[in-house]
């Protein structure tokens, strides 16, 4: 019987970058907020939260480099993650129709670091903020990026709005964004200046892609460099595996052939259609590893292996 563990893993290695982003999303807001009622109840604070927050302060962001990354994909507010998402999805949604998974994936992480880095810059060299620390947290400049991107590359495609009707996808990036840049003197500031650095990656990535350059190509480089040697790695110990448990059948049986030609028992040599079984077995243990395989496959693995020894 299929667990709940095998059905999340199932549909995790199926969805698209665009759900894996909105899956990572979703389950950090829910560990945040859960731990926040866990933290209420025991009379403690969640304090603990701003390690996935990224600090305007150079020497706090010194000593937690990983949240320049984790602050991306953290949300706290229900209207927060609720907005971003929808925001995200329906705008990822158009972006894909233009554009590969990888490319998502990567303005959506160059969206984030240019929204904190201007954040950052703001915090430390505006004279509004003098003497002022703020934290960031929440995926927006990354959606925002992919809005902007999206904007640009196709900017007459129209969407239907509730209560707007339909209205094209230029307009509502000008709009938005002068909705951000009037929030820049209010309490969400900070935010906005991130909002702000997600729309020129966006900006950036659609005026250079129309000209032919794409900017994600060398994150995507990096990428399929890591899984490539994750994935050889992976082998590498499979073949160890497979070395060890399979070939001694294959020795035997060359052995077996030139020394005893009336031996022609059980032990004699493994039958064509326990070779063939097993060899299928095998490519499944090479391709998928061992866990890919059922219950009976692993018992009918373990019955031949013991039965040509």
């Amino acid at each position: 019987m299929t667990t709940t563990i095998d059905k999340i893993s199932l549909r995790w290695k199926s969805a698209s970058w665009l759900l894996r982003i909105v899956y990572i999303n979703i389950a950090i807001f829910l560990v945040l907020r859960i731990g926040a009622v866990i933290a209420f109840f025991m009379g403690t604070d969640y304090s603990w939260i701003r390690f996935l927050e990224c600090p305007s302060s150079l020497a706090i962001l010194a000593k937690q480099p990983w949240s320049i990354i984790t602050y991306m994909f953290a949300q706290f507010d229900v209207l927060h993650i609720l907005f971003n998402m929808l925001w995200l999805y329906g705008f990822g949604r158009l972006f894909l129709e233009f554009n590969s998974q990888k490319q998502l994936l990567a303005l959506y992480i160059y969206g984030g670091l240019l929204g904190a880095i201007v954040f950052m810059l703001g915090y430390n060299y505006l004279p509004a903020f003098d003497s002022h620390h703020g934290w960031l947290i929440g995926s927006s400049a990354s959606a925002i990026a992919i809005v902007i991107a999206t904007a640009i590359l196709n900017p007459e495609q129209k969407v239907r709005l509730f209560l707007f009707g339909q209205i094209s996808l230029k307009w509502i990036a000008i709009i938005t964004l002068a909705i951000f840049f009037l929030g820049l003197s209010g309490e969400n500031s900070g935010g906005h200046m991130a909002h702000f650095g997600g729309a020129i990656a966006g900006a950036i990535y659609g005026v250079m892609l129309r000209r032919g350059t794409d900017i994600t190509r060398p994150f995507n480089k990096l990428l399929d460099f890591f899984v490539n040697t994750y994935t050889a790695i992976k082998e590498f110990k499979l073949s160890k595996f497979t070395r060890k448990s399979v070939p001694k059948a294959k020795k035997w049986n060359q052995t077996n052939t030139s020394t005893t030609n009336n031996n022609a028992s059980a032990k004699a040599s493994a039958s064509p259609q326990d070779q063939a079984e097993l060899d299928k077995i095998l490519d499944k243990i090479k391709k998928s590893g061992y866990t890919a395989l059922t219950s009976e496959e692993k018992q009918r693995l373990f019955d031949v292996s013991k039965r040509i020894k």
